[in-house]
């Protein structure tokens, strides 16, 4: 194992930590003159120093693995990489001798592998050991998108996740899903859910009634603005349901779904989210009001005027 520590603000070697360098370097004298020029490839890599002799030293038979902010190629020189972890250079012996800690999972029909969440270890430094063992062997299998969920109980191996190169991808009240890319080529993950589907319910009975409420939070407060029942579908939740489920909601009322009439599409909503409104006709099964008492100020039925009724969403 080779340690290497790098100035916060330069990026400069400032100390190398290893008999195996030292006898590569011929003497502790010229360890201590390698410069802050490393030159990164697959198999490290030269070593140069600021003296006149310009000492280069090949250092095969040793592999570079991810750095602590994902970029192996980042050029240290430029004064803004960060320090790398202690084990940022594994020896291929020593790699070799992880091959019985490869993380289970399973391949899918993309070339990729989803791991395994319930077979974590919990301890980090050995997460973060089974880890690199195991992108090293996907690299070789010619692995392309790794899945990597990971339950809020584990939250404690993110780190050495992002560490290894892996992102996030999205997240759930119970989980964080994250993805590295393995191929040098453009990634063809599918990307997170880009919409979220939102429906109102124009509720009419047999009396030419619209059901329309108020809001008691949100823009329309105080406004004494009228307007059809409105709300976001449910994950898994059909648009009829939902329809459905926010006139009970909001206002007491039954009732059954007849068609959609409409819908639109919005942009730059919420969390940058696409937005889908559907604009759906509902027929009123029962007749008691009862507004909704954490979100809506009054509900009823009324006849209004094709001038006057305002439609908001």
């Amino acid at each position: 194992m080779v340690c290497i520590s790098f100035c916060n603000r330069c990026s400069r070697i400032i100390a190398v930590s290893s008999r195996w360098f030292e006898s590569l370097a011929g003497s502790r004298a010229a360890a201590g003159r390698i410069s802050y020029s490393v030159i990164r490839v697959s198999r490290i890599s030269a070593w140069s120093s600021k003296s006149a002799g310009h000492l280069q030293t090949n250092a095969s038979g040793f592999r570079q693995v991810l750095r602590m902010d994902g970029d192996t190629s980042k050029d240290l020189s430029t004064g803004v990489a960060l320090p790398p972890p202690d084990d940022e250079f594994v020896s291929e012996k020593e790699l070799e001798s992880w091959t019985n800690t490869i993380l289970p999972g399973q391949y899918d029909s993309y070339e990729g592998v989803i791991i395994d969440h319930r077979s974590l270890p919990s301890d980090a430094s050995v997460f973060k050991k089974y880890l690199i063992a195991s992108i090293a062997q996907w690299k070789k299998e010619r692995k392309h998108g790794i899945w990597l969920k990971l339950p809020i109980e584990n939250v404690k191996l993110v780190e050495a996740a992002v560490a290894a190169g892996f992102g996030y991808h999205h997240a759930e009240p119970a989980y964080l899903m994250l993805t590295l890319w393995l191929p040098d080529g453009p990634c063809t993950l599918p990307p997170n859910a880009s919409h979220q589907v939102g429906v109102g319910a124009f509720v009419l009975n047999d009396k030419n009634e619209i059901l329309a409420v108020q809001e008691k939070n949100g823009p329309l407060k105080g406004t004494g603005v009228w307007k059809m029942p409105t709300g976001l579908t449910n994950q898994g939740e059909d648009i009829f349901d939902g329809a459905i489920r926010e006139v009970k909601e909001e206002t007491g009322v039954d009732a059954r779904f007849v068609e959609v009439v409409g819908f639109r599409q919005g942009h730059q909503c919420q969390f940058d989210k696409s937005d889908l409104f559907f604009l759906c006709i509902l027929r009123p099964t029962s007749t008691e009001i009862v507004a909704q008492e954490s979100e809506i100020a009054a509900a009823k039925s009324s006849k209004r005027s094709r001038s006057s009724t305002r439609v908001q969403r």
